[in-house]
């Protein structure tokens, strides 16, 4: 009888002490898409570049109270992509390269973090800075043994009964069968479409379940992602409009549900890296600044939130330094276009002016968009180079040519080395405050995060 007592008293101080520590009722779940440690390293390396001094100045994220250092590869592969990658983040297991919400054998589908909240009675939302239907939103909402079913990827998100998606558009929106799109699939399933920022403002308060895409104008150029934060416009979605979105909507369901999770995905991070280009440092300051969104809600709710960034991968092997023991990460600053948006002006500027877009106004192109024989620095090889490159263009009309030349003098000029275009197996850091933080601690497996996350909300893993 005793023993039984004691039994009971001791699951009864357990209860209660879980019931004193809270649980986090708001978790928000960040994910930089090809944000190694060196990502990180060099945005707040840079900004300390711009101060004038050799060190660090301090993101907001980075600064977080716990940080671990987490392991990537995937069930088949040593390198992980982002399917895989995001499969292993969103539900814990590992499955095949490729494959998003089943496992290697390509058929059994696994549910995720997103599930197990709204099994909990939380609010849901998923988001991104690329297409909806790309690989890390698509692991969250989709089961599909091919990350290239975007259709069949866009066709699954009704659904999943999220409140909340937001992304640049659907990439392959038109039904292969002939019948509705996946706007009018959407719209069948409840939810309300809004074109920007402004339009969700308009739209949010009578829509049930809402989808945030950029305006039409800005799909038309590319709806396959919003732009990069170098080559935004003052019209354009950005990140943080899509989290402060997420926020507001999903607290909008708090008469209708208990606490929320949102997933915001930087996805450009990691398409900066494959292009080797600089640009990613922007992009990841860019996504600190969508962090600091949900940290401001966190200084508001702090015994009822956590915040978690990570990573799937890192992508291009960035190493700082490039043989001599010296950086000059403050190059960057001179850059204003990514080589996206370069190999754009270049095509347009050579129709408008044909042969008369000599070397000299190329020339005079580059110093003002990339410093180049002005704040930044070249070598008498390295404008050998850039000049032979805008011949080639001009000959070949490939502004590839000299975009790829571009990329490659900033990041000596910076002392940044690629090692690839490609993803590597090197650790991604783990960033975490709130409730439920001090789990993120030490070294662990992508796989364990969202259970981490989930064991913070107490919402059953299923």
């Amino acid at each position: 009888m005793k023993k039984r007592f004691f039994s009971t008293l001791s699951i009864l101080l357990v209860a209660l002490a879980a019931l004193a520590e809270g649980r986090a009722k708001y978790v928000f779940y960040f994910i930089g898409d090809g944000m190694g440690v060196n990502q990180v390293n060099a945005a707040e390396t840079y900004l300390g570049a711009l101060e004038g001094q050799i060190g660090i100045k301090e993101l907001c994220f980075p600064s977080f109270p716990y940080v671990g250092l987490v392991n990537t590869q995937s069930a088949t592969n040593g390198v992980t992509d982002s399917a895989a990658g995001g499969t292993a983040l969103a539900s814990g297991n590992k499955t095949k390269n490729g494959a998003l919400g089943v496992l290697k054998d390509l058929e059994t589908p696994v549910n995720c973090i997103a599930h197990w909240a709204k099994d909990a009675g939380a609010a849901v939302g998923i988001s991104t800075s690329v297409s909806i239907d790309h690989a890390t939103p698509a692991a969250f909402f989709s089961h599909v043994p091919k990350r290239s079913m975007a259709y069949e990827i866009g066709a699954q998100l009704p659904g999943s009964g999220f409140d909340f998606f937001a992304g640049s558009d659907f990439v392959k929106p038109q039904n292969p069968d002939g019948g509705p799109d996946l706007y009018a699939q959407a719209q069948a399933g409840g939810y309300t479409i809004a074109r920007g920022y402004k339009d969700y403002l308009k739209k949010a308060k009578k829509a049930d379940k809402m989808i945030l895409f950029q305006t039409e104008a800005a799909s038309k150029i590319d709806n396959s992602c919003i732009p990069y934060a170098l080559d935004r416009t003052k019209d354009d979605l950005t990140l943080q409009d899509i989290t402060r979105a997420g926020i507001n909507f999903l607290m909008k369901k708090q008469g209708l549900r208990d606490g929320f999770f949102l997933m915001v995905e930087g996805g450009k991070i990691d398409w900066a890296c494959h292009a080797n280009d600089p640009t990613f440092i922007s992009e990841l300051i860019d996504m600190d600044n969508a962090v600091k969104v949900a940290y401001e809600f966190y200084q508001q709710h702090p015994d009822e939130t956590l915040i978690v960034i990570t990573a799937d991968h890192e992508t291009g092997g960035v190493v700082l330094g490039r043989g001599a023991y010296e950086l000059n990460l403050k190059a960057v600053a001179s850059q204003r276009m990514s080589m996206v948006k370069l190999e754009r002006e270049l095509k347009a500027i050579k129709e408008k002016m044909g042969d008369k877009f000599t070397w000299a106004e190329g020339k005079k192109f580059l110093t003002d968009n990339f410093g180049f024989w002005g704040d930044v620095k070249v070598s008498d090889d390295q404008a050998s180079r850039l000049e032979k490159a805008f011949n080639e263009f001009m000959e070949k009309n490939d502004p590839g040519r000299l975009s790829g030349t571009v990329k490659r003098v900033i990041s000596e000029c910076a002392m940044i080395g690629w090692q690839s275009g490609g993803h590597s197996n090197g650790y991604v850091p783990a960033f975490a405050i709130g409730v439920g933080a001090e789990q993120f601690h030490g070294r662990f497996d992508n796989t364990e995060i969202c259970k981490k996350m989930a064991k913070a909300a107490g919402w059953e893993v299923k």
